[in-house]
């Protein structure tokens, strides 16, 4: 049977990124141009910024692709491109360019839901890895609960009801003036840090369903730090880095393990930037195996945003059928069970 090469696209944020795959989990070349630095001075993505850069960027990452994986234009048999959810502008320029790609080579393409993505980067790492299993998303944009049932096929269990747990990071850290992006730094002092120094609340812990709440937490951070500045109370940021991160990664996995349990799964995996956070892989682990589970995590590489992850879930859509037309655009909130 002829293997099916998979030239896929993301560029759903400020990363612009090129994967080949071979049959849809043996990552061929994984190029990534980050705008990090671009945006760092704003701290924050500017999205008509991210955009421009993209334009700058998209061919140059192509090109590399090809030539790391000594293959052509010719040897390709699909293109996979993120077409939502991310920033409109960002999302246009990867969908546009591989629309004009696939066109010229007579190929087709397949659009792929970016949150998708991001749990298809277990596939990459364990090969024996296949539904049914429970996954949790946790990113910038996202902090979902999901039934992965079948290839393509979810139901989302629970989801933020405000703040994503990645979105709640970056807060706190521009809040205490650490820099950009928040997560890695303030998972990097949290480990010097005393994580019982403050309690913070642990919103929905108890609750019977699934979804989540950070918006409090992040008020309750926010006003610790303003009341400690007016009693001239000395802040010690990786004790607060320690105790706010610890009550994330509390929520974060009582509500997966009350998922797996109630739903008789025996397998979880992390997905997204925030599956980078060392704590929550060390909790996780920690939890899972006292309850015997399977834990599946990606490396750092897979969990922020790349295109490997979009060309594995491209493979299982092209081979189950899915093909697109020139007429799909850009859907900036498209959810993962929508598309």
């Amino acid at each position: 049977m002829k293997d099916v090469i998979t030239l896929a696209i993301e560029s759903s944020c400020d990363e612009t990124a090129c994967a080949i795959l071979k049959n849809g989990r043996e990552v061929l070349t994984n190029i990534i141009s980050t705008q990090i630095e671009t945006h760092k001075k704003f701290g924050g993505v500017v999205p008509e910024v991210a955009s421009r850069k993209h334009i700058e960027n998209i061919d140059v990452v192509v090109q590399q692709a090809l030539e790391e994986a000594n293959l052509g234009f010719g040897d390709i048999t699909h293109i996979a491109v993120t077409y939502g959810p991310g920033l409109v502008g960002a999302l246009l320029v990867g969908l546009s360019y591989a629309k004009a790609l696939a066109f010229s080579l007579g190929i087709p393409f397949v659009g792929v839901n970016h949150i998708e993505g991001h749990l298809s980067a277990n596939y990459i790492v364990d090969n024996d890895l296949k539904p049914p299993f429970i996954t949790l998303i946790v990113s910038g944009g996202h902090t979902h609960l999901v039934e992965v049932k079948d290839y393509g096929v979810y139901e989302i269990l629970g989801k933020t009801k405000d703040d994503a747990s990645g979105e709640a990071f970056d807060k706190i850290a521009r809040a205490m003036n650490l820099g950009y992006p928040g997560g890695p730094i303030v998972d990097r002092l949290a480990k010097n840090g005393n994580p019982h120094s403050v309690e913070f609340p642990r919103a929905c812990i108890n609750e019977d369903g699934y979804d989540f709440s950070f918006s409090g937490l992040k008020s309750s951070v926010l006003n610790h730090l303003n009341s400690c500045k007016m009693k001239g109370i000395e802040i010690v940021p990786e004790d607060i880095c320690a105790s706010f991160q610890a009550a994330v990664v509390d929520v974060l996995v009582n509500k997966t393990i009350k998922a797996c349990k109630d739903k008789n799964y025996n397998i979880v995996t992390l997905s997204g930037g925030v599956a980078a956070n060392s704590a929550l892989r060390e909790k996780m682990k920690q939890t899972c195996d006292e309850n015997g589970l399977k834990l599946c995590y990606p490396p750092l590489v897979l969990c922020t945003d790349n295109a490997a992850m979009i060309g594995c879930a491209g493979y299982y859509r092209y081979i189950n059928g899915r093909r697109d037309g020139m007429e799909l655009n850009a859907v900036p909130n498209l959810k993962i069970d929508k598309g």
